[in-house]
């Protein structure tokens, strides 16, 4: 391969942005990254990379929904571009990989090509989509569906999180309330590169994975109401605990998944609990949780959630409270172009590196765009058992290296491409 990626440059790139909503995770002693969609330190990490952008040569378009799009001229202006990217807002407790290895990768092919001199046929976009994780505002890659008209505009900004914000406020608190429509033109393909978030690829000793698709997911918010009681003097049969019907709902999931009617690869997580009013001797009089369900088949995943609801009513029934769930999110299982896996294949060969198949057990952008055009992904092995969304998140800068090598060839490839 005649081209490459600077991978020092790379490295402190991805350094320089996780410095940005760094904070001291207690329980380990590691530095992690909190940098929640349309905070104040989202704010400074668009911001950032906006600069970077421009300091690349790229034009920087801001749409309605807050997605940053940086422009790179190609040889033929009015052919479809071809588009890179992920995100940069984060979970509360995150590394600094997950998104920004996607977004600064495509970031770095711009500058390798800018070094190298080369201009390709088709323009190319770096692109950041909005509000990716979901951790904010309950709805992950809220930006991208809104950008492929999955979730209307209008709802996305109705949404609010746990302290009555809006998404359309809290845009605008940060200056990044686009001006730019916010339908996607036509695109020729989109490329991400991602870490695994999982031990697949490490424990195979693999370089690269060529990911196939995404498998389907669904969120449920779960408000469940009982009444409070004194913890000491009501007994039990007298009581309508809340938190009692969610732990039950807990170990629904883990029934659900043990029993094998489903397959063996159904994934459950309740991962958050709250109760109210919060108090050691106070029976709860309310419960808000959430239900993640996954599998790779839709079909199935839409059979394992109907079975769930009918338990929520069951389990309300028996514990003497009420339970309303509220799907926050659903994606089916989507599989990538068959052209962009083939070119990922074969740019990995060509650089000797080991690269296996793999479906992506977490959501990402490029679900959104694979019903706008042909995408794909490569994802990078992570140590630690892959573990993401933890300050321990991390790939070597080899591993990232390997992977933004790989999406700057079959980026160039596509965008040499004919045709419109």
């Amino acid at each position: 391969m005649s081209t490459h990626i600077n991978s020092e440059r790379l490295t402190a790139s991805l350094d320089a942005l996780g410095r940005i909503g760094a904070y001291l995770d207690e329980a380990s002693g590691l530095t992690g990254v909190r940098r929640l969609a349309f905070s104040a330190e989202d704010g400074e990490g668009r911001r950032h990379v906006v600069a970077e952008m421009k300091a690349a040569g790229l034009e920087v378009t801001v749409d309605r929904i807050g997605n940053v799009f940086g422009r790179r001229a190609g040889r033929e202006p009015g052919a479809r571009p071809v588009m890179a990217g992920s995100h940069i807002d984060s979970v509360a407790t995150a590394g600094r990989f997950d998104g920004c290895l996607g977004v600064l990768g495509a970031l770095e092919v711009v500058k390798a090509l800018n070094d190298a001199k080369v201009t390709t046929r088709r323009p190319l976009v770096v692109a950041f989509f909005s509000e990716e994780e979901g951790a904010r505002f309950g709805t992950d890659m809220l930006g991208s569906a809104v950008a492929v008209g999955r979730i209307p505009l209008e709802r996305a900004y109705a949404l609010s999180d746990r302290d009555g914000k809006t998404v359309r406020a809290e845009l605008e608190s940060i200056g990044f309330l686009g001006d730019a429509p916010t339908e996607l033109p036509k695109l020729h393909a989109y490329l991400e590169c991602h870490v695994e978030q999982g031990p697949l690829l490490r424990a195979a000793n693999m370089d690269v994975g060529v990911v196939t698709g995404v498998q389907a997911i669904c969120w449920h918010e779960l408000v469940i109401s009982g009444r409070s009681a004194h913890a000491g003097t009501t007994p039990m049969n007298l009581r309508a605990d809340p938190g009692m019907a969610a732990s039950r709902v807990q170990l629904l999931l883990r029934d659900l998944v043990r029993s094998g009617r489903f397959g063996d690869q159904l994934r459950a997580t309740m991962g958050v609990t709250q109760f109210f009013p919060g108090l050691v001797n106070v029976v709860p009089n309310r419960v808000v949780a959430t239900v993640d369900i996954r599998h790779p088949d839709d079909a199935v995943l839409r059979l394992a959630e109907a079975e769930l609801v009918e338990h929520y009513a069951r389990i309300a029934a028996e514990e003497k409270v009420t339970l309303t769930h509220r799907q926050t999110a659903r994606t089916p299982d989507i599989s990538f172009a068959q052209k962009v896996r083939a070119l990922v294949a074969k740019s990995a060969s060509a650089r000797g590196l080991k690269h296996q198949d793999i479906v992506s057990g977490a959501g990402h952008d490029c679900q959104e765009l694979a019903k706008h055009c042909p995408a794909g992904m490569v994802f990078v092995p992570g140590e630690y058992d892959g573990i993401s969304h933890n300050p321990r998140e991390f790939s070597t800068p080899k591993q990232c290296a390997d992977g933004v090598n790989v999406l700057l060839d079959v980026v160039t490839a596509l965008a040499e491409e004919e045709g419109p």
